[in-house]
């Protein structure tokens, strides 16, 4: 078996708005600036070795979610590579599609991303029969088993969303991952829209499930609770890069760059020793547009250890030993 099961080489997103007739008009005119492009992802490069959990952290907007859809295959990277065990991730052409079901993804709203006018039985089986993983005859005991797999009554096959919980929905859309077979699984703040208690339950399923059927995960968070409750790696994102990656015990106990440590620091405790009960300090200044990404480091308008060179040049991630940072400061070499 491979060492490294997803593989994301140099990967970066761009989106772009065209503009609209009044735009281009203003624009011949030179009243207007061109179309705006917005820097989601800027040449990542990850990979995740089999049996593995990463976590990918960082504050809203980052670009985890469109970093997930790319090894999900679901967008297709405008520059670098994505592939899974060899095999590209997205096919070629014109309007690049999605090349393998082996990825599949569990997003952050169950209620949004599953079908309100279909039954569970039929939102479980619709994957599986359309490829050929199940029969006709067999596809309600298929049904029945992934729901029990994942603590629903198979009962429910029956029902449609509307009439599940919050819990009971992502339960169902995590059936529905699992039932196309994957080799690895894209969860998308999978926990974020659901009640503590019921986090707990949900997460403690995933831990159960990555045990008993081998799992490889790429879990996407920004609660770092979770992140350290999950997970053996952890990569932290900022405005479109990577910016540490090493192992979750590692990156909690001695963070190297200083947007982790920025993190870590802004996390609500009951007591932290050396503070008072409750203290925290959040990040300061406002995350940078990534219509206009600053040049160098992204981090240095917030980094209160800036220097000169961290807004001209832009740090490399760096290190040995499974531990990298991307700073000028970090003293990796």
């Amino acid at each position: 078996m491979s060492a490294r099961l997803l593989e994301l080489s140099g990967v970066s997103k761009r989106f772009e708005r065209r503009p609209n007739l009044g735009e281009r008009v203003a624009e011949a005119l030179g009243a207007a600036p061109a179309g705006q492009v917005v820097h989601a992802v800027d040449d990542v490069s990850l990979s995740i070795a089999p049996r593995e959990t990463l976590a990918l952290v960082g504050e809203s907007g980052c670009g985890k979610s469109t970093l997930g859809r790319i090894a999900a295959g679901i967008h297709a990277p405008t520059t670098g590579t994505a592939s899974l065990a060899g095999t590209p991730l997205m096919s070629g052409g014109a309007r690049p599609r999605k090349a393998t079901t082996r990825v599949q993804m569990v997003f952050q709203d169950p209620f949004a991303s599953l079908n309100p006018r279909m039954r569970v039985a039929d939102i479980v089986a619709e994957g599986p029969l359309a490829h050929g993983l199940v029969s006709r005859a067999g596809a309600a005991a298929y049904v029945a088993g992934w729901l029990g797999r994942v603590g629903l009554d198979p009962s429910f096959a029956s029902r449609y969303p509307h009439q599940f919980s919050g819990g009971q929905r992502q339960r169902v859309a995590i059936a529905r991952a699992l039932a196309m077979q994957p080799d690895l699984l894209v969860c998308d703040e999978p926990v974020a829209s659901l009640d503590v208690s019921i986090q707990a339950q949900v997460l403690n399923l995933f831990i159960e499930l990555r045990r008993d059927l081998g799992l490889t995960c790429l879990f996407i968070s920004h609660d770092l609770g979770v992140v350290r409750h999950v997970s053996d790696r952890v990569a932290i994102m900022y405005l479109g890069r990577v910016v540490e990656t090493g192992p979750t015990a590692e990156i909690f106990s001695a963070p190297r760059h200083p947007y982790t440590k920025a993190l870590l620091e802004s996390v609500p405790r009951l007591r932290r020793e050396g503070a008072a009960d409750g203290d925290f300090r959040p990040i300061s200044g406002e995350i940078p547009s990534p219509l206009a990404p600053p040049p160098g480091c992204h981090f240095h308008p917030r980094c209160p250890v800036a220097e000169p060179r961290c807004r001209e040049a832009r740090p490399e991630l760096r290190g040995a030993a499974g531990r990298q940072a991307a700073c000028h400061l970090a003293g990796l070499d």
